[in-house]
């Protein structure tokens, strides 16, 4: 038996899977500040025959998790790179190679689950709203601030304003809930105009595929067709590294 590990280590949350080829047999996430409690997670795991792994947290949490999957498991890791070409996506970015690896990953999830024109959105610490035309294409996208860094930004450079959790309303009566209320209507905001005007360039409205960790809250807010995937980043990882090591049967 082959065992494929994925991990999606992102700015927050450290996301892993298990795959045996044909489905994932554990899975789990932890803060990136908790990573005693991934060892313990992977305490008990068989060796992996490939680790493919993206990593958009920086150089010194690609050391630590280098050493941590040698000294577990005397392995090296592959490393996910957006590339011009991969897996029936052609990235179009201007230098492929600088398309964040977490994004290209849900490209290529996206791409294999749709084999249409889509969009790709993916609400964590940013929201990235990516293009995917009808033959694959990889258009382009845009980044803005997720939701808590929306607040954090706005309350920190504000001398009047304090960071207090607030709640969606429609039409907020506090500045608490004017705060978040604005932060979830502009990310709703951003995903729409992106929608109109992929639609324009498709002919046809495509459909939204949301996934990370405010994806039900902007889901409820978005008035276009659009579903949550989850784990976009590791189905990625996975059809990345059927393609690159032929590991996986």
């Amino acid at each position: 038996m082959t065992y494929l590990l994925a991990v999606d280590s992102g700015n927050t949350r450290i996301k892993w899977g298990l795959h045996d080829g044909h489905g994932w047999l554990k899975q789990g996430v932890v803060a990136q500040s908790s990573r005693a409690a991934l060892e313990q997670e992977w305490q008990d795991l068989p060796k992996p025959s490939c680790i493919m792994v993206s990593n958009v947290a920086g150089m010194q949490m690609k050391t630590e998790l280098s050493g941590l999957f040698f000294s577990r498991w005397e392995t090296e890791p592959q490393w996910a790179v957006a590339s011009a070409y991969q897996c029936g996506v052609r990235n179009y970015y201007a230098d492929p190679v600088q398309l964040g690896s977490d994004r290209w990953a849900a490209l290529v999830a996206a791409w294999r689950l749709q084999r249409q024109g889509c969009l790709v959105v993916s609400a964590g610490t940013a929201m990235t709203v990516d293009a995917l035309s009808d033959t694959g294409e990889f258009l382009g996208g845009i980044i803005v601030p997720g939701l808590e860094l929306t607040q954090k930004i706005l309350t920190t450079n504000t001398a009047s304003l304090g960071f207090e959790k607030g709640e969606f309303c429609d039409y907020p009566d506090s500045t608490a809930d004017a705060i978040y209320s604005g932060a979830v209507q502009a990310m709703a905001g951003a995903v729409e105009r992106m929608a109109t005007q992929l639609t324009a360039t498709l002919g046809h409205v495509p459909d939204c595929i949301v996934s990370g960790g405010t994806a039900p809250l902007l889901l409820a807010r978005l008035n276009i067709p659009a579903r949550m995937a989850d784990n976009l980043v590791l189905e990625g990882l996975v059809a990345i590294a059927e393609e690159t090591t032929r590991t996986l049967p």
